[in-house]
């Protein structure tokens, strides 16, 4: 039965992933609309007769990729085949099936059995998710060499360097919120997170670790090979990067697989930062109470939806504002980049983590 329950829960979150990340590419186009100041995707409306205005639906999510899948798979002469077919496979895994490892509510019980809403209870969540994050850049590696194509391995050096230079100072920060949440449980860190900070505050992780949050973030979005990080694959300097010989199928996979890693780093900085699912002032078993006041019981069953409402929220907020800060800030040097991940962000994350286990340590000498 547990492997049922986890099979389905598992099942249900790739899908989610999938089709939310499909969906980010009208969010992009729409943003990108918007912040350029005119209309955007509005062709092939068929649905125009019963609406009154053309959201461009159509344009993203049917003729775009049925354009895109119908096209001719080509693989260019003395390219090795295997590497071709297997590169967008291997970049889009990791960034789906990381997203099983955080949790999107807190438990359910159905039937007399309690239910952890976590496709994959572990323990560990932690290190599975930094271990699979590290995966992408094989993928991206495995696109230019195998293309047989100098801009598209330029490509792809860039990108191992660009994500060996900022995993670094990511990992560093995570581990401060380790240090902080004293577990590797993501579900446990949520929790952690439920109480109330100087009785009014929630006790998200950003207000305890603003700097950690500004590292992961900025690192997330270098992880996503997006502007003002996309050096790995810049139109003007390297036709499409690691993926130039691409075509049909494969380009599509690999197009979702930078969307898809939009969602991840929105899932991990909304568990590890605001508090994932936890609703201010709601708690799973008193209900709803401001400070100060008797806490409102409520059912069960809403109390649960406005929790996984609260995550997708959140998870959608910073979704929009990575697409916000791709079509907003200029593009890095590469030289401004590298100096970036290690000489100002590697620094200040080793700094924080090192004041962060000096104030654990005073303040447990201190009880």
């Amino acid at each position: 039965m547990e492997w049922l329950i986890g099979g389905i829960e598992s099942l249900g979150v790739i899908l989610v992933v999938l089709t939310l990340s499909a969906m980010l590419l009208w969010v992009e186009r729409k943003g990108s609309a918007l912040v350029q100041n005119r209309v955007g995707a509005n062709r092939a409306g068929v649905f125009r007769i019963a609406a009154p205005f053309n959201l461009g639906f159509m344009n993203t999510l049917m003729a775009d990729p049925l354009k895109l899948f119908t096209k001719e798979d080509f693989i260019p002469a003395g390219a090795d085949r295997l590497g071709h077919a297997l590169a967008p496979c291997v970049a889009l895994f990791p960034a789906v099936v990381t997203f099983a490892a955080i949790p999107f509510g807190d438990t359910i019980e159905v039937g007399g059995r309690i239910i952890n809403l976590q496709a994959i209870n572990l323990d560990v969540g932690f290190l599975y998710i930094t271990a699979l994050v590290s995966l992408g850049v094989y993928g991206i590696v495995l696109a230019g060499w195998a293309s047989n194509n100098r801009w598209a391995l330029l490509g792809s050096i860039r990108g191992s360097a660009q994500m060996i230079s900022y995993e670094l100072a990511m990992g560093i920060s995570l581990v401060s919120m380790i240090l902080l949440y004293g577990t590797l449980d993501m579900q446990e860190m949520v929790r952690w997170q439920g109480g109330l900070l100087f009785g009014v505050l929630p006790a998200w992780g950003v207000f305890y670790q603003p700097v950690a949050f500004l590292i992961v973030l900025t690192a997330g979005i270098a992880e996503t090979k997006r502007v003002p990080f996309d050096l790995p694959e810049c139109e003007s300097e390297l036709i499409a990067g690691y993926y130039t010989e691409y075509s049909g199928g494969k380009q599509a996979c690999f197009m979702l697989s930078d969307f898809a890693e939009i969602v991840m780093v929105s899932g991990l900085v909304t568990t590890l930062f605001f508090g994932g699912w936890q609703v201010p002032y709601l708690d799973s078993k008193a209900g709803l109470g401001l400070p100060g006041m008797t806490p409102m019981a409520l059912p069960a069953a809403l109390i649960t939806a406005l929790q996984v409402g609260a995550f997708v929220v959140k998870v959608l907020f910073f979704c929009c504002f990575q697409i916000l800060v791709r079509w907003t800030l200029p593009r890095f040097r590469y030289d401004q980049l590298m100096n970036l991940g290690w000489k100002k962000m590697m620094p200040i994350a080793l700094l924080n983590m090192a004041a962060t286990a000096l104030i654990i340590l005073l303040v447990e000498q201190g009880r």
